[in-house]
């Protein structure tokens, strides 16, 4: 067995603690957060980690209505610029705990009164030691190159505190269900993936779509299949796909697209159909067992029972698909060309 499918295994006992070790840090921040009438959340993160953030934006803006942003580590450690102010609450997410753009971010938001939070894998990292929070993945040491466990665990606590700022019982009572529907996940990959991955083993490009809350989790899943496979894939929003990259697609062109139930599905399920229109053949990749029961090509996953919790199933079928397609191209995931598992930029 490969590390990253290792890895991939452990997310279900990864989550399941994921509350326990971080309730009272939550408590604390998100009182601070009440208290000063925090209204701008600003995230600073790379590559994996900036997916979980792009996901923690939508939890904020829906659930919250908590206005967010992703911040450009650039301006400050480039360009010596910054919009921070006291009024903001800075998120640094890093599984290492060592980017060191991040950390710039932190810094600069702490010289201007902003309440700084870190979310890593290493309570005793540089991003984890200088915020005046840590909320900790607890996900044990992460070997292979891929993230994976770590990924799920930054979601989770973006969840947690999206739940804990906002007093959503219901949002817990969720993710408190969340490990069977990801053992249930990680269940039928093991019995069925390699039948499909052994349809793209030939696989050069494609695309992975989806809109909304799993939106991020189209382009974390382009990412894995980058990085482990070789594979020259892109995703996108299903409503940006529309503007352009529309017309590389045509019979030979792979396409995923993930259409969850929930508010977003009626696009997702337009998309498709226009798919078919000029000849592809997109891979549907849904939790509604009557759209899959419809589609030529699907592959249902647990119904988690709301679309909030739903992106954490479908990140743990992207990773399984990728560790799987990289079987069938004769790969190892765990030693990727080019790259190692702490990146340093600045």
């Amino acid at each position: 067995m490969t590390k990253m499918l290792s890895e991939i295994k452990e997310q279900p006992d990864v989550l399941e603690k994921l509350k326990a070790h971080n309730q009272d840090t939550l408590r604390v921040l998100t009182g601070e957060l009440k208290a000063k009438n925090i209204k701008r959340a600003v995230f600073a993160a790379r590559g994996t980690s900036y997916h979980a953030c792009i996901y923690g934006q939508y939890l904020l803006a829906i659930k919250c209505g908590i206005v967010s942003a992703q911040a450009m580590p650039s301006c400050v450690t480039v360009y010596g610029s910054s919009l921070l102010t006291e009024n903001d609450v800075v998120i640094g997410v890093s599984q290492s705990g060592e980017a060191a753009d991040v950390l710039a971010v932190l810094q600069d938001a702490n010289k201007r009164g902003a309440i700084t939070v870190a979310i890593t894998n290493d309570p005793e990292s540089p991003v984890a030691k200088f915020a005046d929070y840590h909320l900790c993945c607890n996900a044990g040491k992460e070997i292979s190159v891929a993230a994976t466990k770590t990924f799920t665990a930054q979601m989770g606590l973006l969840l947690l505190l999206c739940a804990y700022w906002n007093d959503d019982a219901q949002l817990l009572k969720e993710f408190a269900a969340l490990p069977q529907a990801v053992k249930e996940t990680l269940t039928a990959c093991e019995a069925k993936i390699a039948g499909l991955t052994l349809r793209y083993r030939y696989m050069q490009q494609g695309f992975v779509l989806s809109r909304g809350l799993t939106y991020p989790i189209a382009l974390e899943a382009t990412l894995k299949t980058q990085e482990t496979c070789y594979v020259k894939m892109k995703g996108y929003s299903s409503a940006d796909f529309y503007h352009g990259p529309l017309a590389q697609v045509d019979s030979e062109m792979p396409v995923i697209l993930y259409a969850p139930r929930g508010d977003a599905q009626k696009d997702n399920v337009d998309l498709a159909c226009r798919l078919r229109e000029i000849g592809a053949q997109p891979l549907i990749v849904t939790d509604d067992a009557a759209l899959a029961a419809k589609e030529p090509l699907a592959w249902l996953l647990p119904d988690t029972g709301s679309q909030f919790t739903s992106p954490f199933v479908f990140a743990v079928f992207a990773q399984c698909f990728a560790e799987s397609l990289c079987a069938q191209k004769g790969l190892n995931p765990d030693q990727p060309r080019n790259l190692k598992k702490v990146t340093i930029t600045k």
